[in-house]
């Protein structure tokens, strides 16, 4: 891992399966603490790297996460996590952001619980053009 003083870090993960995504949850919950995050802040990281992650597996079935680090203009830091795939795409975005919305037979919380723990959030989608979610949090 960097040291808190380095610029920029970046881990990249392919997603196909439960243990990628365990993989990419324990590694980015590691670089999150590295950077300076606070444990419960490093933690609601790692919820979101899981959450995005599961859903790769279970719409897409493959993908990939990437977990960067970085500086607006040098001053403050962040984590961004870019979860990508191919898959068919999120039929009723709106839906699924208001939460409680699911077409497997999860809760519904993945992507609107993942909005709610991060900074910004950001999501692109279409019908069989697949998903990319954007995900930033903030080091206080």
């Amino acid at each position: 891992m960097n040291s808190p003083s380095s610029a920029r870090s970046t881990l990249f993960f392919r997603i196909e399966n439960v243990h990628d995504v365990s993989d990419a949850r324990r590694k980015g919950l590691l670089l999150a603490l590295d950077v300076g995050f606070a444990t419960a802040d490093a933690t609601k990281i790692a919820v979101v790297i899981s959450e995005l992650g599961r859903n790769i597996v279970s719409y897409a079935r493959s993908g990939t996460i990437t977990v960067l680090t970085g500086r607006d203009d040098g001053t403050r830091r962040y984590i961004k996590i870019i979860a990508d795939d191919r898959g068919p795409g999120i039929k009723d975005l709106r839906r699924v952001l208001d939460g409680g919305y699911t077409t497997s037979n999860g809760l519904g919380l993945g992507v609107s619980g993942s909005q709610k723990l991060m900074d910004e959030f950001a999501v692109r989608t279409g019908e069989n053009e697949g998903t990319t979610i954007t995900a930033v949090k903030w080091l206080r």
